[in-house]
């Protein structure tokens, strides 16, 4: 994926908001953390990488994979949300903050409905996935069976189930002690490299990703009495 001058804006309790990826450059293999505050605009951000957040401008925005690039920035200008809905299937995984499981269906059921919405559809991989991350006895489970940490497991495994490029992971640990935020870390980065996409994790905590992550996008927030506007450049 590559960007530059990809911008999202929006209003807020009387203030303007602006969040802009001034360049960005994610090949196959990448670990990228997006650092900074909360609040600063790292979820909108990943929203933006997502497919799911028009932008308000984009200088420069495309996507190669399946051996060809696709121009989101067109896509977006012209309203093909059916075409941005069908490449955000089939090429993007994500882990929120909370796992957002089904609760009505089993954890194999969860992880496997990436596979069904991509039409990619590999048992083989999906228990592959389930033995790297622990969770093999857990597949005939409800997910309100689990623990916090197990949850954030399964929507590991269901992020990576259907092989996408890019995997955006959005605080995946905030909600677990700082031990289990290593293994649940170490687990992302390796699951990601079997599943060969690359990976870019947003966090407030830069030491948890430290010796994890070989780039880093990191924020200039300028606040005013009309609004905050942060600018993400990599360093």
């Amino acid at each position: 994926m590559e960007a530059a001058g990809l911008v999202r804006r929006w209003q807020a309790e009387g203030r303007a908001y602006e969040v802009e990826v001034e360049r960005l450059s994610i090949a196959p293999g990448d670990r990228i953390a997006l650092t900074g505050p909360s609040g600063v605009g790292k979820s909108t951000l990943l929203d933006l990488l997502a497919l799911a957040l028009a932008p308000a401008r984009a200088g420069a925005f495309s996507l190669s994979a399946g051996g060809e690039t696709v121009d989101l920035a067109a896509l977006w200008r012209d309203g093909k949300r059916e075409a941005l809905a069908a490449l955000r299937a089939r090429f993007i995984g994500y882990v929120p903050q909370t796992g957002g499981l089904l609760p009505y269906l089993s954890v194999e059921g969860n992880i496997a409905l990436t596979q069904r919405l991509s039409g990619r559809p590999d048992g083989a991989w999906l228990r592959d996935l389930a033995r790297r991350l622990d969770i093999a006895e857990l597949l005939p489970r409800k997910p309100e069976s689990l623990s916090v940490g197990q949850r954030q497991r399964v929507a590991i495994a269901r992020a990576l189930a259907h092989r996408p490029a890019l995997v955006l992971a959005d605080e995946p640990t905030a909600s677990v002690d700082p031990t289990r935020a290593g293994i649940i870390l170490d687990l992302l980065v390796e699951a990601g490299a079997a599943a060969g996409c690359a990976l870019v994790i947003a966090s407030h905590d830069i030491a948890s990703l430290a010796g994890r992550m070989d780039k880093a996008l990191t924020p200039t927030v300028e606040a005013g009495e009309g609004g905050t506007r942060a600018v993400f450049r990599p360093c």
